[in-house]
């Protein structure tokens, strides 16, 4: 009896021993701090974002259709209803939600780059503006940030301007993503959106147009600015049928969030990212960023680098219904002279060094 006693005593006393070390283990380990917590917030907030633009709207579709096999096709069938009634609203402005703009994560996710919006000159409420915004990057981070997220100021920079962001139609078309990029404030890069915001919606609207579109993207990488935007003069007559003042804007920083395998023109590479943007809309970026785990392996999150959109000068554009060629090219030229103005004038403050040059092809 006594050697069971003495053996109990022995296993409680080495369980009592076992628990204090657990513990004082416990308390001597280093606890998160306050700068590592809002670390993995920003890591956070910018990984949704990644996958819903790139999974949200097609993993939505994939599932409405297994739906339809099974005995909860009738979610899948009010849907397609709702669609169907519904689809003219993102060619119309939209459906915008303040509180999705105002959604506390979009100030963790302007935090992770950081993302900052720099105001140059006003802009008036009784007019309607086109915003130019380049460069498009791969992801168009800076536009995103500044337009659809109230994150960076920008309501409280630009009183009574509403401001917009256009997109491929496409993505419209995709169930679950379209209510998505509508309540942001996105719509349909097409001349009925656009000319809705900018006839049919009053004044105080400001269409952000990223300009260089799939065909920048192709050729995007750190330490390159080179622009699309000889040719493309859509949105200048767009500017004059509705008198809507053109205003440039640069995020100097977006074409350094990812590593691109940029193919040289005239190889078959390139020929085939070419042939499937005139296809699809997009082009097929080969890109890498950051992994989700150590900015050292490599995954599709962009690297956490500044990104300063800097809003420029409004060039005064009269509304005149059918412009003619000669004047569109004015206009365009005028466009670019103060694109060029903004970029030289703001380049030296934001990263770059006093010789980098802007080509625009």
């Amino acid at each position: 009896m006594k050697t069971i006693i003495a053996a109990c005593s022995q296993n409680l006393s080495g369980s009592r021993a076992s628990v204090q070390t657990a513990l004082r283990t416990l308390l001597a380990a280093r606890w998160p701090s306050q700068r590592d917590i809002r670390s993995w917030l920003q890591l956070l907030s910018v990984l949704q974002w990644v996958l819903s633009f790139l999974l949200l709207g097609t993993v939505s579709l994939l599932i409405l259709i297994y739906l339809v096999f099974t005995r909860f096709w009738p979610i899948s069938a009010l849907y397609l209803a709702w669609i169907i009634f519904d689809w003219d609203t993102p060619e119309k402005g939209g459906r915008r939600l303040p509180c999705l703009r105002r959604w506390p994560v979009w100030r963790h996710f302007r935090d992770y780059f950081p993302v900052k919006l720099v105001k140059t000159h006003d802009l008036s409420p009784s007019h309607n503006y086109i915003i130019g915004s380049h460069p498009h990057g791969i992801l168009c981070v800076g536009a995103f940030c500044n337009f659809i997220t109230g994150s960076t100021g920008f309501g409280e920079m630009f009183p009574g301007i509403r401001p917009f962001l256009t997109t491929l139609a496409g993505n419209f078309r995709l169930p679950i993503f379209r209510e998505y990029l509508m309540s942001g404030g996105l719509c349909p890069v097409t001349r009925r959106a656009i000319g809705y915001l900018l006839s049919k919606n009053g004044t105080g609207n400001a269409v952000a147009i990223v300009i260089g579109g799939a065909a920048e993207s192709l050729s995007c990488r750190p330490g390159v600015t080179t622009l699309v935007l000889k040719k493309r003069k859509g949105f200048v007559r767009m500017a004059l049928q509705h008198g809507a003042y053109l205003v440039p804007s640069f995020s100097f920083g977006e074409n350094d969030l990812f590593r691109q395998v940029v193919f040289e023109e005239g190889s078959w590479m390139r020929s085939i990212q070419q042939c499937f943007q005139k296809m699809m809309g997009f082009a097929p970026c080969v890109f890498y960023g950051r992994g989700l785990t150590s900015v050292h392996s490599w995954g599709f999150l962009p690297y956490a680098r500044p990104i300063t959109t800097v809003v420029g000068e409004p060039v005064m554009v009269p509304k005149i219904e059918d412009p003619s060629s000669e004047t569109v090219d004015m206009y365009h030229e005028m466009y670019i002279r103060s694109l060029l103005k903004l970029f030289n004038e703001n380049k030296t403050k934001y990263g770059l060094s006093e010789t980098d040059e802007l080509h625009i092809l």
